[in-house]
């Protein structure tokens, strides 16, 4: 018989929240693939349990690699056991590929829910919970993470993010510069550890808070565009105050950024709204 893959959330922070089912999981393994096998072996310690199971490492730089013979392991009837560094594998985590080539080949997987960074930052945040949307890590770079948030900076609902302390930082001013500074945001830091820290307001209070340093993983929960704002956005109101610009002095380029920068939109939709008006 086929062995079974199961996917099992790790904690976050507090070792109290693994749960008996992820115990008896680590114990039962015959094989458990970890994001890092240093840090599997220290939740073991903390857990004050042991394990006979073959450990071998996954994660972003051998995942291609390595499913495959996972798989194969899987159908020579290992019981195999996904973990990653901390919280729900597949989420920003090493896991999709294992899991889709499992589905792919026939074989049964099965998850241990438990802690998650997202959905206990958007439950915590105050922010609506409705309706959001999970955007991970932004790009590295200043200009690609501007053209990101950019476009998301009409979106709808409740955006989530997941950020290093060293870029928290110019990652608020960031967002700041794309939503604009009375956009509501929470940050989320240290979750379920002894120094967690929950920090609610608006992007600018949010920045003046990171201009601190700034130590442990981060959750930041951005509120999304309110609806009402939609209906006052049109194209006619991008032009005239891009042209009541032109008309003060500003350049036509430098207008466009000004009102796309005030309305807290897309720099792209005021551009495209100007000039579908010229060629009208």
């Amino acid at each position: 018989m086929p062995g079974i893959l199961t996917l099992a959330a790790t904690p976050i922070g507090n070792v109290g929240d693994a749960s008996q089912r992820l115990i008896a999981a680590l114990q039962a393994a015959d094989l458990i693939a970890a994001e890092d096998t240093r840090r599997l072996r220290k939740l073991l310690s903390l857990l004050g349990i042991s394990s006979s199971a073959q450990v071998v490492s996954y994660f972003d730089q051998n995942e291609l690699e390595r499913t495959p013979w996972l798989v194969q392991q899987l159908r020579e009837g290992a019981n195999l056991l996904l973990v990653t560094d901390a919280g729900m594998p597949s989420v920003s985590d090493p896991g999709y590929r294992l899991v889709d080539a499992a589905v792919r080949a026939g074989l049964q997987v099965q998850l241990l829910p438990g802690p998650s960074a997202v959905t206990m930052a958007i439950a915590i945040s105050g922010l609506p919970v409705d309706r959001f949307t999970f955007e991970g890590f932004l790009p590295r770079k200043a200009g690609e993470r501007a053209r990101a948030l950019e476009s998301l900076a009409s979106e709808p609902r409740t955006m989530v993010f997941f950020e290093a302390p060293h870029r928290t930082r110019e990652t608020l001013e960031a967002m700041r510069e794309a939503f604009g500074a009375d956009r509501r945001c929470a940050v989320c830091r240290e979750l379920t550890k002894t120094y967690e820290e929950i920090v609610r307001g608006t992007l600018d209070q949010a920045c003046s808070w990171a201009e601190r340093e700034i130590l442990g993983e981060l959750t930041i929960v951005v509120s999304g565009m309110p609806a009402d704002r939609h209906r006052e956005l049109t194209p006619e109101l991008f032009v005239a105050e891009v042209q009541a610009r032109i008309d003060a002095g500003t350049d036509r380029k430098d207008a466009v950024g000004e009102v796309a920068k005030a309305l807290g939109v897309p720099r792209r939709q005021v551009y495209d709204a100007v000039v579908a008006a010229k060629r009208a």
